[in-house]
């Protein structure tokens, strides 16, 4: 009999597969729903017709090029995956296996804050039997040196436009204090002890020292530069991607706009970002349509002008990585089963859950 059965108690459930699957597909559809609501409110805002006859005279032979930007970026962010998996020495992971639990995780962008993308460290998990709690950082990481190299991107404009640059700079200091933090170890340290002596963390502490033991190595100077060094360049495919659909817009094809492309897209991605919404749904087509209205002349910029370019650079650069992420997916079951069986980590020995409950 086990210690739970001998006190009567019932032992706690553990999550298979499936459960954390169901888990991750509910919340991926309640961010499709939203994701939907946001595009209807669009068309709404943008007057349907005339936004459609916008969209009839787009040039759309364009299109694969911005797809191509687009996929630039992904390769870019895969590299640096691969970057943040050999830095923390990820064992017995094949690369094609890899390069599917990359693409998988793109569709989990539709999550609230992304937190969806635990589903890497999960797959990896069951590839290798690494604990979850040494990977899932990665996404974290992710996410904050991208968030670095949009800000660089969108400094590139504040000198033309100077609009936004408090909010702006209060990204750049939330970034900054993260690093610093998770760089002073002895603070964390300090921090982790006093976590050691409330009784109802105290269990879970050592799961939290390895989650900081895998970012701390994550976020060193040396790997926080290649990061931001790979996301700038990555992300700088997008904002191409962006000044391409304004030319098919009928945009002029100049520096001025091609500043423009870069503050507009890295400014909205960083602002859609900090609002922890699915995908930074609403609030980063807010911004992208807001920011073209407010810095391009009423001559040059319609409502249904911006309201198109909106549409097309969201559904090229997250859309369109959900669908493929979809299709990983849909893959990722058949694949596990051509993959030699491994033994799972034990939850109890530094694995994490982060995004996966219910509750």
């Amino acid at each position: 009999m086990t210690e739970d059965q001998t006190r009567g108690e019932k032992p706690k459930p553990t999550s298979t597969s499936s459960d954390v699957m169901d888990r991750l597909r509910r919340r991926f559809l309640y961010g499709l729903a939203f994701g939907l609501l946001v595009v209807v409110a669009l068309v709404v805002i943008s007057d349907g017709p005339a936004l459609w006859q916008t969209l009839r005279e787009f040039q759309w032979w364009l299109l694969p090029l911005i797809l191509f930007l687009t996929i630039v970026n992904y390769i870019g962010r895969y590299v640096k995956w691969e970057f943040y998996l050999a830095i923390l020495d990820i064992q017995g992971l094949k690369r094609r296996t890899s390069a599917i639990i990359f693409v998988a995780g793109l569709a989990m962008a539709i999550t609230p804050g992304k937190v969806g993308e635990v589903l890497k460290a999960y797959l990896v998990r069951r590839a290798t039997g690494t604990p979850m709690a040494k990977t899932a950082p990665i996404p974290m990481a992710e996410r904050l040196t991208d968030g670095i190299a949009m800000l660089i991107l969108a400094s590139f404009g504040l000198l033309t436009f100077r609009y936004g640059w408090p909010l702006l700079l209060v990204a750049s200091i939330g970034a900054l204090s993260v690093v610093v933090i998770v760089q002073n170890r002895r603070l964390v340290e300090w921090i982790l002890s006093k976590l050691e002596r409330v009784q109802i963390i105290a269990p879970k502490v050592h799961i939290l020292r390895s989650l900081y033991d895998s970012t701390f190595i994550l976020l060193k100077n040396r790997n926080l530069l290649i990061a931001t060094t790979i996301g700038t360049i990555s992300w700088a495919g997008e904002c191409l991607a962006f000044y391409v659909i304004l030319i098919g817009l009928g945009m002029p094809a100049n520096m001025e706009f091609l500043i423009l492309a870069f503050f507009v897209l890295a400014s909205a991605t960083v602002l859609g970002s900090l609002s922890m919404l699915p995908g930074g749904l609403g609030a980063a087509e807010a911004s992208v349509a807001g920011l073209l209205i407010l810095l391009v002349s009423d001559t040059l910029m319609t409502t249904q002008i911006a309201g198109a370019a909106t549409l097309l650079i969201r559904f090229a650069t997250l859309w369109f990585g959900v669908m493929l992420g979809v299709v990983a997916l849909m893959m990722i079951e058949r694949h596990f089963q051509s993959l030699d069986p491994v033994v799972p980590a034990d939850e109890s020995q530094g694995s994490v859950s982060v995004g996966l409950s219910d509750r």
